[in-house]
């Protein structure tokens, strides 16, 4: 077999994929759930300009996660612990866009040692280690199946509830405040629901790669409708195609979860963002007509 051969059969690997299916069945219903609150929690993540803040959560995230393992404790547990941690220091530190940047420049490294830390003093199984930072594709067990789940759906519920007001507060918050919207009672909740949404998606792209799943089909939806119904349903959309897929080319393969779905995931704002500009393009031409006429 020559080297492009090989590495080609390590990426790409179908043999016996039937039988390997039942192994990622729990997965692959995770997944579903991910989708669903990465999806809903990236559009507001892009209208409250959070993304920095998904990495800086992600980073603490990876610590609880990590002291979780060296403790042989829960490790979503762990995980959502460091995420709600730091998700509380930057609502409450960085109420300013500027000291909420300085706040995660701070929390980032912190955690991301503190992580290394645990690893290092762990000396269990080393795709444990690696699978913190970069995924696992069956690393959901039916204990943690439970604990994903019940967040999800708490996530879920909190979205629902606030979505309208913190809508609201996201697009216009001098005049939402003047109509007596708590527009820091909500920014710190929503902080907290994302640090869920954060902890929620370490398990299964890893600590270094949760944009993929917060950010990017958000980003990627909202290159293609301004709708404020449409966006979060392609959002949730294009999240749970990224992340199902990436279950399902990873499957047979050494390689781990975290690249199929990134590259899905880039795909599909690749192919928006073109969509976007010709559909921008289109809509120009049509006006110029019209003013023409």
């Amino acid at each position: 077999m020559t080297l492009a051969g090989g590495i080609w059969h390590q990426i790409f690997d179908f043999t016996d994929y039937g039988e390997l299916l039942a192994l990622v069945r729990n997965s692959l219903v995770a997944g579903v759930a991910l989708g669903l609150v990465g999806g809903l929690a990236g559009v507001f993540v892009l209208m409250r300009d959070l993304p920095f803040a998904v990495h800086g959560i992600s980073e603490l995230s990876f610590a609880g996660a990590s002291a979780a393992l060296l403790l042989d404790a829960n490790i979503v547990a762990g995980s959502i612990a460091g995420s709600l941690l730091a998700a509380g220091a930057i609502g409450v530190l960085g109420a300013r866009a500027r000291d909420r940047n300085s706040v995660i420049g701070i929390i980032m490294p912190f955690g991301l040692g503190l992580g290394v830390l645990f690893l290092a003093l762990y000396k269990g199984r080393a795709a444990n280690k690696f699978g913190l930072l970069t995924g696992q594709i069956v690393a959901v067990d039916t204990p943690q199946m439970s604990w994903l789940l019940g967040t999800s759906v708490l996530v879920l519920v909190a979205l629902a509830v606030m979505w309208r007001p913190l809508a609201f507060a996201s697009t216009d918050p001098d005049v939402a405040e003047a109509r007596g919207v708590p527009v820091r009672g909500l920014s710190f909740a929503f902080m907290l629901v994302l640090g869920l949404a954060v902890a929620l998606s370490v398990q299964v792209v890893g600590a270094l790669l949760v944009l993929s799943l917060v950010v990017t089909p958000a980003a990627a939806a909202a290159r293609v409708t301004a709708s404020p119904v449409l966006l979060p349903v392609l959002s949730v959309l294009f999240a749970v195609v990224s992340i199902e897929g990436g279950i399902l080319l990873a499957l047979g393969s050494s390689v781990p979860i975290s690249p199929y779905v990134t590259t899905i995931s880039f795909t599909v704002y690749a192919v928006c963002r073109v969509a976007g500009r010709y559909r921008n393009r289109r809509w120009g031409a049509r006006r110029t007509a019209v003013r023409a006429a």
